[in-house]
């Protein structure tokens, strides 16, 4: 058997979360992948362990960093892990690579899982100066883009040739449009057949840039009355939001669904999804919104990597409202077959992914 520790803050629905667990289950039987984290509970925890997973718990580094740095080189010790793999955004998580080497761990591995963060110029600083060392220390670098990579790694690194970009790859037999969801789905929701659905999947936060996404939706009902948004997800800013909405009477136009599992067919509900992120790694949503076939309208601040199949436009988020609604109204969907054959052939089918994953950090 072998296994891989993955050093995450949580297992809830996040971009890396739900992209390791995508990893985790098209594993063969013999490779496990188990989970360092420092929340309470999450999303995922339980199909974590049905799959054959382990969970660790140790302290939140930014509130305990030495309990954690010990923490972190026992469990590594105690389980013989000879792989880690840390998912973070910036050279910050040099200290937890040091713990696990410390507690015996050979490949030293990261993943970078965004292309911006709020650090400030002293958090910058800081970052630049560690580089260096988180380069040098981290024997195996991955990215699911080039913004990614850069942006965690460092230009050099890249044009060294010691990045791997991995795909954000999905299982493409499961998202695939369909009659019946979207019907089922529109009918939970008291969704008439002819209004328009706009769709979001992300968290409550700052980064998912909220606030600009309903104030597009506010001008794209000036054209459409009927339209209805679809928000999925939960965070912090979510009783911000619905505040914002119930002053401008558009609450009774809006659906939050919360986290949900079934996420192909919430999709499949959709008639276009709109995506105004301030940044982005490679948003998992846009791969699976294009894998549906939704035409997906979404910042120019996210990396071109996402475009796969054709059914994105990148609109600054300078632009008028005017131009983000004129975009969602005139998008146009795709067949199945269509964009099953570009997403398979641009590697984004998860069995392919998952196989380059396993040689990539246990087999180079």
């Amino acid at each position: 058997m072998k296994r891989v520790l993955c050093i995450i803050s949580s297992l809830d629905t996040g971009g890396a979360e739900t992209m390791m667990m995508k990893l985790f289950r098209t594993f063969p039987s013999e490779y496990k992948m188990d989970f360092m984290v420092s929340a309470s509970t999450g999303f995922y925890e339980k199909e974590v362990l049905a799959l054959g997973g382990k969970i660790h718990r140790v302290p939140l580094r930014t509130k305990h960093p030495v309990k954690t740095f010990v923490a972190i080189k026992k469990v590594v010790q105690e389980n013989n892990y000879n792989v880690v793999l840390k998912l973070c955004d910036t050279p910050k998580g040099y200290f937890d690579l040091v713990s696990a080497k410390w507690g015996g761990a050979k490949r030293i591995c990261v993943r970078s899982c965004n292309a911006s963060a709020n650090m400030g110029k002293v958090g910058t600083l800081i970052c630049n100066i560690i580089r260096p060392l988180f380069n040098k220390i981290a024997t195996v670098k991955l990215a699911p883009s080039l913004l990614a990579a850069e942006f965690t790694f460092g230009k050099k690194e890249i044009s060294k040739g010691n990045v791997y970009i991995l795909h954000n790859g999905i299982n493409l037999n499961v998202f695939q449009y369909s009659d019946d969801a979207r019907n089922n789905i529109r009918k939970e929701f008291g969704i008439l057949e002819d209004e328009f659905v706009v769709g979001h999947v992300g968290r409550f936060n700052k980064q998912k840039n909220h606030f600009f996404l309903i104030e597009v939706f506010k001008e794209l009902k000036k054209i459409k009355p009927n339209a209805k948004l679809l928000l999925v997800g939960e965070g912090e800013l979510k009783p911000e939001v619905q505040q914002w909405l119930e002053a401008n009477d558009l609450i009774e136009s809006v659906i939050f669904a919360g986290i949900r599992s079934d996420i192909p067919n919430l999709l499949s509900a959709m008639d276009v999804f709109l995506f105004p992120s301030l940044y982005e790694g490679m948003p998992n949503t846009i791969i699976e919104a294009q894998a549906i076939g939704l035409p997906c309208v979404i910042a120019d601040t996210i990396t071109r990597d996402a475009n796969v199949t054709g059914l994105v436009k990148y609109i600054s988020l300078d632009e008028p409202k005017e131009k983000w609604v004129n975009s969602c109204i005139n998008s146009n969907k795709e067949t199945a077959s269509v964009v099953k054959k570009r997403m398979t052939e641009s590697g984004y089918d998860i069995e392919a992914v998952t196989k380059e994953f396993i040689d990539i950090i246990f087999d180079s």
